[in-house]
Formats: C-alpha cells, structure tokens, sequence
C-alpha cells in the first residue's frame, strides 16, 4: 500500500495494522487501556501509528458501547454575552475532562429543541446540557427511557427526574429593589424584556414584590428582544416622566441601553438624579463608559456545578435528581446613589 494511498483519506486501523504486520485487534487492543498487548508489539504500533497520523476512531468506538464520552450542549441567543460566556467556560472544562462537546444552536429553541436533542441522542451521548430554553416532556420522558441525563441550566421543570442548576434569580431581584430603596428611591422602575423565562421573571417579580412591602410604586417594561434596544427603547419611553428616580434592567445588555439613552437623550445623570442596576455581570459592565452595579451570575460555579452533575450521574445513574441553587453576587459599581466603588475596584 503506498503511502499516497494511506494518506488519501482517514488512516484506519487496518492500514496500521497492515503496516505494522500485525492484526487488527492487536492495533484496537493498544489504544485501548488496560487491554492486554506485549510490549514489543505495542511499541511497534505506535511507531507506525505516528508515522501514518492514525487517530482513534471514537465515533466507531461509541458503536459497541451503550454511551460515548460526547456530551451535548444544546443552547440559544449565542450573541448574549452571557450565554456565550457559559459556553465557553462549560465547553472547556468538558474538553479539559477528557469529555467532547456536541453544540447544537437552537436558535428557535421553543419549536425545534426536540428535534435537535433527537438528532443528539443518534450519537449516544453520555448527557445533555440544555443551557437555555425549556426542551419539551417527551424528548426528555425519551432521554431518561435511554439513561441519557439531562442537565437544565437556569431553566426549572418541575415533574420530570432531571438535575437543574440555577442563580437565585429571585433573591437578586429582591436585594435589586433594596439597594434602590437603601439610596433614597422612591419612584422606582424595572425594566424586561417579551421574554417569559423563568430567570427573567423571578428577577422581575421579586424586586416587584420587594418594592410593594415598602409601598414604592414600579413602573414595568417587558416588551421587545433581550437587548440593548431594548433597553433604549424603555428609558426614551419612560424617562419622559421625569420622577422615575431608580431602574433595574433584568440583564445588563438591556441596562447599557438604558443608561446610554438616559444620559445621552434624556439628559439625566447617573447616578446623581437616577440610580441604575443591570444582573449577569458581562464584561462590558465593567467598562469606563458604564461601570454598572450589577448582580455577578457565578458562571464558573455553574460550570462547577454541572461537571460535578454529569460525573455524578456516570457514576451512579439511579441517584435522585436535585435542584442546585447558587447565589447572585452583588457587584457594586458607580451607578447607584450613595453606592460607588472604591477608585481601584473595576
């Protein structure tokens, strides 16, 4: 076999196999640990292996087991930058722990997610991360019919034997709602978007429920994307009147919207005249131009936490399944009155 032919196409074990002069077995059995194969063979096998630029076939390998090691990421609205921080930590620590992602963009996740966690499970994956959007009952009735867990991020379903790991969305709405009554406010606003997500609404209503114990009206917003123009859109609609002293944004992409339109087309200042709070805390946050009080989501205990999930559930399948609840971490900036950060504090 000439070597032009080998390297035509994927070199298989066979073609190593051929070259070593040895069986094909033999050749499965050395990348196989703890497979027994002699030293001399072994040796010879990699050298050939890594002359040719053979590489394990793993999908082939999945065929003869009930789960592969690939793990499916299913998730949603990408551009958010939170959402592309949570995949990006969740992708690295699954490939720094010998496991390999599967990403499937449900961009239109409440029509399609089945259809994708379907062609997901053709694969034999050892579990399913879903990192936003709700997949429906059936499609998660026929992952845990094949033992295949299934992991929600920030996302409750209620009813079905899945594990969820979740922010205390509602105890940060809440503490939202007390730093603004703590700074003096007393015509308060909260700003959403036409999402009904379960981690919006839990921000919303509790700093809702939060502001009414204090008898502080709230003006509400929930229309349009979750976005920054979203954020525009309400302060040009709402900083009309100018009595509204204090705003939460439910994210801080809605919350830099709203702080551009209110300094910039509104004319109000930030935070001498108008107290301002986004949640997540994405890095354009931080920045100079903004440096927005926020509530932290703990994307690196999310991640933690989910390794843990999947690494649990291989060990011992049948285990209960739990809710994991982490907390929202307040991030004081300079947006909030009688709230600023120490000059060095980022």
């Amino acid at each position: 076999m000439s070597q032009e032919r080998v390297r035509s196409s994927f070199v298989t074990a066979a073609d190593v196999a051929a070259r070593a002069g040895v069986s094909r077995s033999a050749v499965s059995r050395t990348f196989t640990p703890g497979a027994s194969v002699s030293r001399e063979v072994r040796a010879r096998i990699l050298d050939v292996a890594g002359r040719l630029g053979y590489r394990v076939n793993r999908l082939a390998q999945s065929l003869t087991v009930s789960h592969s090691n690939i793990v499916g990421l299913v998730a949603a609205d990408l551009q958010q930058p939170f959402h592309a921080e949570c995949l990006a930590t969740l992708s690295a620590a699954l490939l720094a722990d010998g496991f390999q992602c599967m990403l499937l963009n449900a961009a239109n996740a409440e029509r399609d997610m089945g259809a994708l966690i379907e062609r997901v499970l053709e694969y034999r994956v050892c579990a399913i991360v879903v990192m936003n959007g709700t997949p429906p009952s059936r499609i998660v009735k026929e992952c845990l019919g094949n033992r295949v867990p299934v992991i929600l991020v920030n996302k409750p379903m209620p009813g079905f034997a899945v594990d969820t790991v979740v922010t205390d969305h509602a105890a940060g709405g809440r503490a939202a709602a007390e730093q603004l009554l703590a700074a003096g406010c007393r015509q308060l606003a909260v700003v959403s978007s036409g999402a009904r997500t379960a981690s919006l609404l839990g921000r919303l209503e509790s700093f809702c429920d939060r502001a009414a114990e204090a008898g502080v009206p709230v003006r509400v917003w929930r229309e349009g994307p979750t976005d920054y123009s979203t954020g525009r859109e309400a302060a040009l609609a709402m900083l009309g009147n100018d009595s509204i002293d204090g705003a939460f944004c439910v994210t801080d992409l809605i919350a830099l919207g709203f702080l551009d339109a209110a300094r910039l087309d509104r004319g109000r200042h930030v935070p001498d005249d108008l107290s301002v709070i986004g949640f997540d805390d994405i890095p354009q946050a931080a920045w100079s131009a903004y440096q927005l009080t926020t509530f932290r989501q703990p994307v690196r205990l999310l991640t933690d936490q989910v390794m843990q999930v999947i690494r649990e559930r291989a060990a011992t399948p049948e285990s209960p399944r739990a809710v994991f609840t982490l907390p929202a971490t307040p991030v004081v900036r300079r947006t909030v009155r009688g709230l600023a950060a120490p000059e060095s504090s980022t």
